[in-house]
């Protein structure tokens, strides 16, 4: 590997980068997620590599696997890197002075139900701040280990001691259709549900909806009609239609008399929980925000 580089002289954008190709699996990847060119994630690294007196990734397949050795490097780098955010963030926080973005990784449930009345918070008593949302389907876990997001609001649990969490709300399904729907009005018994043709909605990556979970228990499978990645349309999907639909009780309560509801014979109770990460967690900034989202939620503050 060449003269041995001191690890003394290795700084945080380093590592950094180290972090990002190690949780990307890529340094193409890894280059644009941070803005730079693949030359110089590549340069990094050797500089890691020799500091650290160990190949960091090698080759395997299409693409890259990191060795055991980088993984323990990471951990640390990780915990380190946190620690040096958290010295960085100001003791103190005046709602009222806020001048900064924050990054929050959500789905449509959660920009539906749970953003609109976030934002009406912030425009007053927080006008300053800002924020930027990325959807998460299965990948909020991912994002908040790279940084790309400083939040995640998620039913998809992440089992990790190195995250904090905290439970907003439980939901369960609900069957919807249009009030038109020969259906409607009725009690939709196990049967009846399984026989009536189904628009399923399938929110993307591997998380499935748990009344989808507890069909597969049992053995059990609709009579899909259509697949759909959200929700958004399903209204109008089967306004004047024979087609039935399974929904979060609140969302189908937010579509108001565009659709009939009534009780789902699988239920699929779920949580919904607020999660974040070390590098924020003692933020006083990201306390405060955490705080108003969850009192926000518990007090009711989200379509119920």
């Amino acid at each position: 590997m060449g003269t041995r580089i001191d690890p003394a002289s290795l700084d945080f954008a380093a590592l950094r980068t180290l972090r990002m190709v190690h949780a990307l699996g890529s340094f193409t990847r890894a280059a644009e997620s941070l803005g730079l060119t693949q030359s110089t994630v590549s340069y990094t690294i050797d500089r890691l590599r020799s500091a650290f007196g160990d190949p960091l990734f090698v080759r395997q397949g299409g693409g890259i696997v990191a060795t055991d050795r980088c993984d323990e490097i990471v951990t640390s780098v990780a915990r380190i890197a946190d620690d040096f955010s958290a010295l960085l963030e100001p003791p103190a926080f005046d709602p009222n002075k806020a001048d900064t973005q924050v990054t929050l990784s959500c789905n449509y449930y959660e920009r539906l139900l749970i953003l609109p009345g976030l934002l009406r918070i912030l425009r007053k008593k927080a006008p300053g701040m800002r924020l930027n949302i990325l959807t998460s389907t299965v990948l909020g876990k991912g994002q908040l280990d790279r940084g790309e997001s400083d939040l995640l609001i998620s039913p998809v649990p992440i089992e990790d001691n190195s995250f904090y969490r905290r439970r907003l709300l439980q939901e369960h399904s609900v069957c919807v259709m249009s009030p038109d729907n020969p259906l409607a009005g009725q009690e939709i018994d196990e049967a009846t549900y399984l026989a009536a043709p189904h628009v399923t909605v399938i929110y993307g990556g591997t998380w499935q909806s748990r009344f989808l979970v507890e069909l597969e228990a049992r053995g059990l499978a609709l009579n899909e009609i259509l697949r759909v990645p959200s929700p958004a349309a399903v209204p109008r999907i089967l306004s004047g239609t024979d087609l039935i639909s399974t929904l979060p009780s609140r969302i189908a309560r937010a579509f108001g008399d565009e659709l009939h509801s009534t009780a789902c014979p699988f239920a699929g109770t779920f949580d919904i929980y607020l999660y974040w990460n070390a590098r924020t967690h003692h933020s006083a900034m990201h306390s405060w925000l955490r705080a108003q989202i969850a009192d926000h939620v518990i007090a009711g503050g989200e379509i119920r």
